[in-house]
């Protein structure tokens, strides 16, 4: 096994998918969601290689034709009770296989169809500067939230209900988007979680922080696909 120094990104993209039929394989103004994750990735300057992990024939067809490596992931690995960090430990130890280890692991979820690869250049050198172990992306909030508690009266959570401020004069909350996380790989293999350490995140654009589980998020991806790809590809 040889440590390259190189900035693996993984894309777990299971066949099975109970919300949305074939889901990694639905389109989003004409290319599939896992397509647009490996040219995300692929569009990158710090990203070294793809792979997608899955259990698919179709899947795998389609990632190798976007120009990511394959690992096919075992079925114990693929069902609905598996972990994310699972199939990144698999694709790493078939890497190791192969004599090789990537310092760098950025995870990258298909799931996410604006993902924005300047986001992911910003993620990598952070983990690779030091400044950080953990990265991941988040979008700004500024939501009152609310729980329901046991007696069934709602109670704030982040806010005091009584106190209504301006949106200009609260201080933002950041919400995990679940589009990427980038941690070294050494660390990720002690802690066998995506978060440990020193835990920073990427402020991403809140109109493209959609999350893929319904087909009702696939038709708000499709309609803001053509406001949003263009300038994710570097278009005024």
């Amino acid at each position: 096994m040889r440590f390259t120094g190189s900035v693996v990104a993984v894309v777990p993209a299971r066949a099975g998918s109970k919300g949305i039929p074939g889901k990694n394989l639905r389109a989003v103004a004409g290319r599939s969601l896992v397509r647009r994750a490996v040219e995300a990735a692929l569009d990158t300057t710090s990203i070294d290689f793809v792979v997608v992990s899955t259990d698919g024939d179709a899947i795998a067809a389609e990632a190798a034709l976007a120009g990511a490596r394959v690992v096919r992931r075992p079925t114990e690995l693929a069902g609905d009770e598996a972990s994310s960090e699972s199939a990144l430990l698999h694709v790493l130890d078939e890497l190791v296989a192969g004599g090789e280890e990537p310092e760098v692991v950025v995870f990258l979820q298909a799931t996410s169809p604006f993902t924005d690869p300047a986001d992911l250049d910003t993620a990598v050198a952070r983990v690779r500067d030091g400044h950080a172990d953990s990265v991941f992306a988040a979008a700004p909030s500024h939501a009152f939230l609310w729980r329901i508690a046991e007696d069934g009266t709602a109670r704030a959570v982040n806010h005091d209900a009584a106190v209504r401020p301006r949106r200009q004069d609260r201080e933002p909350e950041y919400r995990e988007t679940g589009a990427f996380y980038t941690f070294r790989t050494a660390a990720f293999r002690q802690h066998r979680h995506r978060f440990h350490g020193r835990v920073e995140l990427v402020v991403v654009d809140p109109r493209g922080a959609i999350d893929i589980d319904d087909p009702g998020d696939l038709a708000v991806a499709e309609a803001l696909a053509p406001h949003l790809d263009p300038v994710l590809n570097g278009a005024p």
